[in-house]
């Protein structure tokens, strides 16, 4: 008998590590994902984040804990998915979500700046997606998500300019595709999300240069607002996208149709 809608989107018992899940937009996926259900392990670089947002979300009644992880170092990834598994028994969902950023122009671009780049947004994921996949694929069973960003599918002249950035995320939206196809027929589903321009630590530096145009052309002619990614997570983890591998879900309000 087929599920029912609530049945499709229930996440109760499943278990999910989030990447960069202290706060911003991680963070919101996460609460989702708890909201909806799942158990939680958070990843974060810094202690008095990931600790504050624990401390809340167990306030709210979610089981959640915590590892303090930089995702470009295989040991602290193998780390968290141990830690994991030994604590909820299972990994059931992945939302590879922790990245940063480097403007500069592509000629005075540091190496070492394009380098860190791609080993947390682009490297990182992989390690992950590696690591739990191995898991996933002891149960032929999981869903794992990749936050890319439309920076990965369109530039513009206008700038903001992070060539390392830009090159991740399309390499991550690129990852994505071929993990869905090796892993495919073992039960694992790989999808992507592209966020447009949210509020964050990342994204503030350069959106209140971008809004005016935003306001001015974008179909829905603003800024992405709170709580607006929670569903595409929460869809993208559940037996609601179940027959759904491969695809980058944009969230951008319209801005790169």
């Amino acid at each position: 008998m087929a599920k029912t809608i609530r049945e499709l989107f229930d996440l109760s018992g499943k278990t999910a590590i989030v990447t960069g899940g202290s706060r911003g937009l991680g963070r919101e996926m996460a609460e989702g994902l708890a909201e909806a259900g799942a158990n939680l392990m958070l990843c974060a670089r810094r202690a008095e984040w990931l600790d504050e947002t624990l401390e809340e979300f167990r306030k709210k009644g979610f089981r959640a804990e915590g590892k303090i992880c930089d995702v470009s170092k295989i040991e602290d990834v193998q780390t968290v998915v141990d830690e994991t598994v030994k604590t909820f028994g299972k990994i059931d969902v992945l939302i590879n979500n922790a990245g940063i950023s480097w403007g500069a122009m592509p000629e005075a671009m540091p190496h070492e700046k394009w380098q860190k780049v791609l080993d947390v947004n682009l490297t990182g994921c992989f390690l992950f997606a590696q690591a739990v996949g191995r898991e996933m694929l002891k149960r032929e069973s999981g869903s794992i998500i990749n936050i890319a960003s439309i920076a990965g599918l369109t530039s513009s002249a206008n700038g903001p300019f992070y060539a390392g950035y830009a090159a991740s995320k399309a390499g991550l939206i690129g990852l994505t595709r071929e993990l869905a196809a090796s892993w495919g027929r073992k039960g694992i589903r790989v999808n992507a999300i592209a966020p447009g321009f949210f509020h964050s630590r990342l994204a503030d530096a350069v959106i209140d240069s971008y809004e005016p145009s935003i306001q001015e052309t974008n179909p829905i002619p603003r800024i992405g607002r709170e709580g607006e990614l929670k569903g595409a997570a929460v869809f993208l983890s559940s037996d609601a996208s179940s027959y759904i591998t491969g695809q980058t879900i944009v969230v951008d309000g319209g801005m790169t149709i």
